[in-house]
């Protein structure tokens, strides 16, 4: 609803506002986050596309030069990557070779990660963000709640206003039409709209008095690591903050040290795979700002997704945060 809402709010308020893709238009997309967008704005500027990225990519490039705002969307982020060179070589190089002649803004929204249930393998959970963070220039933002995706939609719209600038949106697929938080019912997962606008670069601290410990985590990660220091602080008496990144690129530097500082300890959620990831990239910038505090990371297993049960035993899950957040906060920080 959240994310639905961010979509209507850009196609009123920016009249040259796009926004297609496989199935967005009359079905109102595979999840139903632009149901009902077609009939309130007209086919013409939200409809359905051919089952093909590069396609994709080929229209909303030749539409942002030509003065709209495009908002395609890539069904799922497995399907990325046969069309990825569209926004290495093309999207996100146009300024750089025209010396700033061309810009080229557009909003990529892309439904990904993992830990979708009912049906899954690797082509619908994938989990690999390294080869967005890659490129320089693209800002990557990962909604993990209502509040949050109209925040950092309406940041998106003034940096593609003001700087004309190419962003993709990972949305979570688990997380599409999550409700609770820490108990079937409590609703925990809902949100209000705040009216508010994120600022790139910057996260979101889930505060906690006298923290000893700070887990740092974004999309699925945020919900697992929410409950995680819920059961820390009942089971084991241990007080964590909570820091969503919101953004994973560029990373939100400032809050990440600021969150070490004060809790002594970091331990970094990481859902995608151990190696490429966004753990390595907080780990180096932890060290480089000079935190000598224990850091610990939990991540996925470097590992396509399999079907069903068996996904279980490469993505990071709950207890594995727990089990490592209780041996972190009771470590010798000299260690």
């Amino acid at each position: 609803q959240g994310i639905n809402l961010a979509l209507s709010e850009l196609l009123a308020q920016r009249k040259n506002t796009l926004i297609f893709g496989e199935d967005v238009g009359k079905k109102g997309g595979v999840y139903g986050l632009t149901k009902g967008l077609q009939e309130r704005f007209g086919p013409l500027r939200v409809f359905d596309t051919l089952l093909d990225e590069q396609t994709i990519f080929g229209l909303s490039l030749g539409m942002s030069l030509t003065g709209f705002l495009p908002i395609p969307e890539i069904q799922y982020l497995a399907y990325l990557h046969n069309a990825e060179d569209q926004l290495r070589g093309e999207a996100l190089t146009l300024r750089f070779f025209s010396n700033g002649a061309y810009e080229n803004p557009m909003i990529v929204r892309i439904a990904g990660l993992a830990y979708q249930k009912g049906f899954g393998g690797h082509f619908h959970n994938d989990n690999s963000l390294a080869v967005l963070r890659d490129i320089p220039g693209l800002v990557v933002a990962v909604p993990a709640r209502a509040a949050d995706a109209l925040a950092l939609y309406r940041c998106a719209l003034d940096l593609c206003e003001r700087e004309g600038r190419t962003l993709v949106f990972v949305e979570p697929i688990a997380l599409y039409h999550h409700r609770d938080l820490l108990a079937e019912g409590d609703g925990g997962w809902l949100s209000r709209d705040t009216g508010e606008s994120a600022e790139l670069g910057r996260g979101r601290l889930y505060a906690i008095e006298r923290p000893g410990l700070a887990l740092v985590s974004y999309g699925n990660g945020l919900l697992m690591s929410l409950r995680a220091a819920d059961t820390l602080r009942r089971q084991h008496g241990i007080a964590a903050s909570v820091l969503d990144l919101r953004f994973i690129a560029p990373l939100p530097e400032a809050d990440i040290l600021s969150a070490a500082r004060e809790a002594g300890r970091v331990l970094i959620v990481d859902e995608c795979r151990r190696s490429g990831n966004v753990s390595e990239a907080i780990v180096t910038a932890l060290v480089e700002a000079g935190f000598r505090g224990p850091i610990a990371r939990v991540t996925s297993a470097d590992s396509l997704i399999p079907l069903g049960d068996a996904a279980r035993l490469v993505l990071v899950n709950e207890a594995e945060i727990v089990a490592r957040a209780t041996e972190l906060a009771t470590r010798d920080p000299g260690q």
